[in-house]
């Protein structure tokens, strides 16, 4: 006997993705299902092929696009748990605000003021720190940003003293997660070593931060907001109630935070090749052997400079390891040409430091300084940030050699991480120093 064949147009895939054999056909007549019992002539709806697993990945690839998330949680960009900056150089816009007279203020007047571009990635990241400390609020997108009302007593220079630590110590340290946790665990005792600090760390919810960079950070900011003190020849955490009982009510100008330098090109020393993406050229005032100047300089290099570097895999390079102090030669210009970081101690104002400082900076290569606490940053240098170091007897300098450490290495990494925006005299002053005839 002859089957008609009354099986309807291909089925439709349901949300599930099964093909429903009660489905309607085209002209609205439920579809017929006609079995024979000769196996040959059977008819049976044909379930539709499923589509791949990698054609349904484009798809949620497509669909995470759209809605902004990543489809692999593996691969998702998970925001750090603290500023990519010390407090201290956040609060570089506030300080222009509060200069310029307003608590509202346009971010392209900010960055006009700052004779900077608003939309390069220095300038874009000074305002998500800004926010992200609690400082400002709006964007690097905003047209205007505002100060906070802690951010505004935090960087204000005609409140009193007290005041002014006190919403410091807020924004810096206690609304930050993982450093209040840090001060709450450590306060009224020795700080620690740092791998003390990591442990505590790993322990508790920021085992996948960048641990090194948050304890840098902390230490920075405790030092900043007065917490972090001298006593009895070690470091302490004191407590804030403390520390601003010892401040006086009156009110206190503050330093206006400086602008700071940043980073490009790298080498290390010998006579096989150097990797210049990797190479830190330390320039300081060296002296003859056991002169004053040497024996300053090879404590520096030994005690901060080395340690500080060692967790970027940088090799240090002192000027003497390739040519006779007190002469320029091309290695040292090279060098200064081709480190992708310089490290300048002012001390002593040494007139070749200043010499190889500029070459530097007419390179418009990214630098960080050093000075002694005895030593007067120049006029043309003080506007950038500089690392000044007590070493005026032992009992001042080995207490805090941790925290010295630290602050080069929180300066080399923004400057690391700051792209091709570099600011110095140069720069600033007279940008078309390349072009000029």
């Amino acid at each position: 006997m002859t089957v008609p064949d009354l099986r309807p147009a291909a089925p439709q895939e349901n949300s599930q993705g099964d093909s429903d054999a009660s489905a309607a056909a085209p002209n609205g007549t439920p579809p017929t299902l006609v079995t024979s019992t000769t196996p040959a002539t059977r008819t049976t709806l044909k379930r539709p092929p499923r589509k791949s697993v990698k054609s349904q990945a484009k798809k949620s690839t497509r669909s995470s696009k759209k809605t902004g998330r990543d489809a692999s949680p593996a691969r998702s960009r998970q925001r750090s748990a603290f500023p990519a900056s010390s407090f201290e150089d956040a609060t570089e816009i506030a300080a222009v605000m509060h200069r310029l007279g307003g608590s509202r203020v346009r971010r392209l007047t900010i960055f006009e003021d700052l004779d900077r571009s608003p939309d390069s990635g220095t300038s874009r990241q000074a305002v998500t720190n800004s926010g992200r400390y609690g400082i400002t609020t709006g964007s690097y997108a905003s047209e205007w940003l505002e100060l906070t009302e802690l951010g505004a007593e935090a960087t204000a220079p005609d409140l009193p003293l007290r005041t002014v630590k006190r919403a410091q110590f807020q924004l810096a340290i206690e609304k930050i997660a993982p450093f209040k946790a840090l001060y709450d665990e450590f306060v009224d005792h020795k700080l620690p070593s740092h791998s003390v600090m990591r442990d505590f760390l790993r322990d508790g919810q920021w085992a996948n931060e960048d641990l090194q960079a948050l304890i840098d950070t902390f230490i920075v900011n405790a030092k900043y907001a007065g917490i972090l003190r001298t006593i009895s020849g070690s470091e302490r955490l004191v407590n804030i109630d403390h520390a601003l009982d010892e401040l006086p009510t009156s009110p206190g100008a503050l330093p206006v935070p400086a602008q700071r330098t940043v980073i490009s090109g790298a080498r290390a020393a010998g006579a096989i090749a150097i990797d210049w993406s990797h190479t830190c050229f330390y320039v300081a005032p060296i002296g003859e052997p056991d002169s004053l100047e040497r024996r300053h300089s090879d404590l520096y290099l030994a005690s901060l400079v080395e340690p500080a570097m060692g967790e970027f895999g940088f090799t240090v390079v002192r000027a003497d390891a390739i040519a006779t102090p007190g002469m320029i030669t091309t290695q040292i210009i090279e060098h200064l040409a081709k480190s992708r970081i310089v490290l300048a101690d002012l001390s002593f104002h040494n007139p070749n430091v200043f010499y190889e400082v500029a070459l530097r900076h007419a390179r418009r290569l990214p630098m960080v300084q050093l000075i002694r606490v005895s030593d007067k940053i120049p006029f043309d240098l003080d506007q950038f940030r500089t690392v000044v170091i007590d070493d005026s007897d032992i009992y001042s300098f080995v207490p805090q050699i941790e925290t010295y450490r630290s602050e080069i290495a929180s300066h080399i990494r923004q400057a690391l991480g700051a792209g091709a925006d570099v600011a110095n005299p140069v720069t600033a002053f007279f940008p078309d120093f390349w072009s000029a005839d």
